[in-house]
């Protein structure tokens, strides 16, 4: 019998590796983890988390812009970001002390430094070596940076949550979820923001209408966006950066932050002394059961470049660690994924586009209402809601379900339960809504389909 130090060995301590590597110490199982940076990987350094926060800090000036249609007067407010980012920094701290409990308490041996594979059974993390009968890489991703002259110039997402000082103005290229919700963010926080998208429309692979309210929704606030615009080169100036652009004009903004994607952290793990394959876009292969084409080496999460979202790397997490030391072979299921970005004002969407069901099914229906939120009575803000439900016609199962507007997030976590239940229209029509919400639209749509 060969002796290991360890069952598992998880490279990577984002929300996936953590909860796999707890999850398979639950079972009995010797895991150790390493981590090269901090504990919580992407969602708690360098997104959900810092970034819904900052969200929360850029709402308040709408709200103070509200407050006076309620009967509220106030002194001119200030926003002060070293503060805010003093505030981050701590909830950072915070949940790093409670992911390295959770690892600690689950028994898990915790190695700081980078991992990286020898053979099919060792893995050497700072020159020295570990000997695992599996090894499971859950890396996650990074922001893309383009390939223009002056590419140094600029910086990406991960940059904004340790930045300095703001700047008075900013260009964001891209026009993905990042872009948007940075858009928001920066915006909200009293900064002059440009969007340039080389499409013609935002949010790529969402639906067409959710794409289109969004974008209106966010010139009205003051934004900027260009659409089908290319950036050729950033250059120092003066005061900031100067873009040159593919028509021949120019941009000034003191800073240009890329939003374009992210890639796989698939290098550098010595991943090609196994041959371990990688797809087109540097991303590991795996099966149904998250194994690479190395018997001994398992991936999960962003690395694998299947559905980016944190909780779907914990789901991976746990379905891997039941299939390989608990008493559950059922991996995770992709349908019906309900997805939300925290741009302003939110979108959420679970289910198919209306193209998607055009393509898939022979007959549909949509579903669809534009409202002023009752709250906007009386705050002076013009910000209206969208929702769109899209349905077969022949089963009258819902298919979709798309949202822009305020709570959009957190509505749609519940009507997730209800597709993936199997809800029809006739489901939704026959439950009694709460008055006053904007969740009652969502049963209250009695109008005919479009």
């Amino acid at each position: 019998m060969t002796n290991y130090d360890y069952d598992l060995f998880v490279i990577g301590a984002g929300s996936g590796g953590v909860r796999a590597a707890r999850m398979a110490a639950d079972c009995g199982a010797r895991v150790a983890i390493a981590e090269q940076r901090s504990l919580g990987g992407t969602c708690i350094n360098a997104g959900c988390v810092p970034k819904k926060l900052f969200v929360y800090a850029s709402q308040f000036r709408a709200d103070f812009a509200a407050a006076p249609g309620f009967g509220w007067t106030m002194d001119q407010p200030g926003f002060d970001w070293p503060s805010l980012m003093t505030a981050k920094n701590r909830e950072v701290e915070r949940l790093h002390a409670v992911y390295n409990k959770l690892l600690q308490t689950s028994g898990v041996t915790v190695l700081s430094g980078k991992a990286k594979v020898l053979d099919a059974h060792t893995v050497e993390v700072n020159g020295k070596a570990y000997r695992s009968e599996r090894t499971l890489i859950a890396t996650g991703g990074r922001p893309v940076t383009p390939d223009i002259r002056g590419k140094e110039l600029v910086v990406t997402s991960n940059d904004l949550f340790s930045l300095e000082k703001l700047p008075d103005s900013i260009v964001i290229v891209g026009g993905g979820y990042i872009a948007v919700e940075f858009a928001g963010i920066l915006h909200g926080l009293g900064v002059k923001t440009t969007v340039c998208n080389r499409d013609d429309k935002i949010l790529n692979g969402f639906d067409d209408d959710i794409r289109d309210f969004l974008a209106e929704a966010m010139v009205r606030q003051g934004i900027t966006i260009l659409f089908n615009t290319e950036i050729k080169s950033v250059e120092k100036a003066d005061a900031g950066y100067v873009l040159r652009l593919a028509d021949g004009s120019t941009l000034q903004a003191g800073l240009v932050m890329y939003a374009i994607g992210r890639t796989p952290n698939s290098g550098g793990l010595g991943l090609e002394a196994l041959d371990v394959e990688l797809d087109e876009h540097h991303a590991i292969k795996v099966n149904e059961q998250y194994q690479s084409s190395a018997q001994s080496v398992y991936a999960i999460g962003d690395v694998t470049d299947r559905v980016k979202l944190t909780p779907v790397a914990i789901a991976e997490g746990v379905a891997l660690a039941q299939v390989l030391y608990g008493k559950s072979a059922k991996p995770v299921d992709y349908d019906h994924i309900p997805t939300a970005i925290f741009c302003q004002p939110p979108v959420s969407t679970v289910g198919l586009t209306e193209a998607q069901a055009r393509a898939e099914f022979k007959e549909i229906d949509i579903y669809k209402t534009v409202f002023k939120p009752m709250k906007n009575a009386l705050s002076g803000l013009d910000e209206k809601t969208l929702m769109k439900m899209v349905v077969e016609r022949n089963t009258d199962r819902v298919l979709g379900m798309h949202m822009v507007g305020e709570d959009a997030a957190e509505m749609m976590q519940g009507f997730a339960v209800a597709m993936r239940a199997g809800a029809t229209k006739a489901v939704f029509d026959s439950t009694i809504g709460i008055h006053p919400s904007a969740a009652e639209e969502w049963v209250t749509l009695r109008a005919s389909p479009s």
